[in-house]
């Protein structure tokens, strides 16, 4: 129950890496969304093809998904907290939020997040209060000493255990920590930036706001919001030692399963504090849904319906098409939650979609050779893999046999299928190639070529701005990385205890703050 939110901080070193090597990159491309790239990165019929099937693959299909597993959270919030059936609860939470992100907008939507995060932190905060002095577990010393959490408490998740040996070391910590941050594509996490962390970049006034943006984002999100939710998943597992114990005790819940310990640590609130609660998770569904339904309905009209259905369409006709937009999916979402039990279905499933398309998002960036069909075969080649993976006997058996190594099995066959494709296809037209370089200049040698061949022919890059400083940008995102684990882990250290690691770890975030800042001037 604690140990998605634990995990999860192992594979957020490519938002550490966004900030630092590519908000600039984004904001100098100065496209609307991020599919608008392809437009100044490639040319040709696969470009045209590649903006248009994203945009629908990602913005509706992808999206959905990721919706409806936020929607699911919803169901069982309804189902314990307010004894609602899962039609009340998407129902009544969906009017609400299409309603807020259809008339609000983007602009709406990032004033609002704000808000909305500071409230939602509120009452995570205060649900972890009571969730630990609940009188069956008796306070934090008590729970971490409790036999059902005694032996969930390492930092490392399962590879302290020495009993696992080295292949769970390097499943569960190295290959995060490796592998995945650069190689997997997931929403919100993408390599290189993307989906709406693009967005955020794109909309920043200058530079420095989009880096600055993107970084409040990482250390708000993965080293302060954690601990209250693991808080509430340590407690729960006192109180409700297994999934049957919840079932027992709301009966009427039909989508109980490991993640429905939260919401039913919540009913243990006090009046005051259990609306408060509540109106924080409110604000913490709208404020995701309304984010990836903005996100999504930015692909259908930028990038569908005015590049290939309507190129003429007016400002007003292209807003009743994004609200239009934003009705369907969030009903197909609903649709999907109501045939979920678990988010981990639709997660596990996302990270296997985007198995080893990671690899060509960064390197499309730092590399002339890169074109529209490498993406796509990437894209086509993850998808095989994992379908194969999951849905066939044979793919099953070795996933089963690899353990943890599987994903990076997927990495290497996707990354070996695009840059096979990468090679034996015509690169990217070289008028384009040069104007996206002057525009955005990432630097480094991945574009020797093309600045020779402007030499060649007599033709001078103009570039508008300094390339990326890579050994300063790479400084910075090390500390950037020791910084968040840093607040994170001193936190936890506190929390359980061990004061010499609490400080230990404290000392390396400040020493690694220090390191950022300075290095963000040197980048400014």
């Amino acid at each position: 129950r604690c140990s998605s939110a634990a995990s999860d901080v192992y594979k957020r070193q490519t938002g550490i890496v966004t900030v630092f090597f590519f908000a600039k990159l984004w904001r100098r491309s100065g496209v609307l969304t991020d599919l608008e790239l392809y437009k100044i990165r490639y040319s040709g019929k696969s470009a045209s093809f590649l903006r248009g099937f994203r945009a629908i693959y990602l913005g509706v299909v992808i999206n959905v998904f990721i919706m409806a597993s936020v929607s699911l959270a919803a169901i069982k919030i309804g189902e314990t907290m307010l004894g609602w059936n899962q039609y009340q609860s998407v129902g009544i939470a969906m009017v609400v939020t299409v309603i807020f992100s259809s008339m609000g907008g983007f602009k709406g939507v990032i004033l609002t997040d704000f808000v909305l995060f500071i409230m939602s932190m509120v009452g995570s905060f205060g649900a972890a209060y009571f969730a630990v002095n609940h009188e069956a577990v008796g306070g934090l010393s008590k729970l971490i000493t409790h036999e059902n959490v005694a032996g969930k408490l390492s930092m490392y998740a399962e590879a302290g255990s020495t009993s696992t040996g080295f292949a769970a070391v390097g499943g569960l910590l190295l290959m995060p920590l490796l592998v995945q941050w650069w190689s997997s594509w997931y929403p919100g996490a993408e390599p290189g930036g993307g989906g709406y962390i693009a967005q955020r970049m794109l909309a920043a006034k200058d530079e420095d706001n989009a880096v600055g943006s993107v970084f409040f984002f990482q250390v708000a999100h993965y080293a302060i919001r954690p601990w209250p939710w693991i808080l509430v998943a340590l407690a729960s597992l006192v109180i409700y030692p297994t999934v049957a114990d919840i079932q027992t005790a709301f009966p009427d819940a039909n989508n109980v399963a490991e993640d429905s310990g939260y919401s039913a640590m919540l009913v243990f609130l006090p009046a005051g504090w259990l609306g408060l609660v509540l109106t924080s998770l409110i604000a913490a569904y709208m404020s995701t849904i309304s984010t990836h339904l903005n996100w999504g309905a930015s692909y259908v009209v930028n990038d569908f319906w005015k590049e290939y259905i309507e190129k003429d369409a007016s400002e007003k006709r292209l807003v009743w098409i994004g609200r239009i937009a934003t009705v369907i999916m969030m009903a197909l979402a609903a649709l999907v939650a109501f045939n979920l039990t678990s988010a981990s279905q639709t997660f596990n499933l996302l990270v296997s979609l985007g198995a080893g398309t990671g690899g060509v998002l960064l390197a499309r960036w730092f590399w002339w050779r890169v074109n529209a069909i490498s993406e796509i075969v990437a894209i086509i080649s993850a998808t095989i893999v994992a379908l194969f993976f999951s849905f066939t006997s044979a793919g099953q058996d070795i996933s089963n046999n690899a353990g943890h190594w599987s994903i990076p099995l997927q990495v290497a066959i996707v990354t070996s299928a695009w840059l096979i494709a990468t090679f034996i296809t015509k690169p990217t037209d070289h008028r384009i190639l040069r104007k996206f370089v002057e525009q955005t200049n990432p630097g480094g040698a991945g574009w020797r070529a093309v600045r020779n061949e402007a030499e060649r022919q007599g033709e001078a890059i103009n570039v508008q701005a300094k390339p990326i400083n890579f050994p300063i940008a790479f400084l910075a995102t090390v500390a950037g990385c020791m910084m968040v684990y840093g607040m994170l882990f001193s936190a936890g250290y506190f929390l359980f205890g061990e004061s010499v690691l609490g400080f230990i770890w404290a000392g390396v975030a400040v020493v690694a703050a220090v390191t950022v800042k300075v290095s963000w001037r040197k980048l400014s």
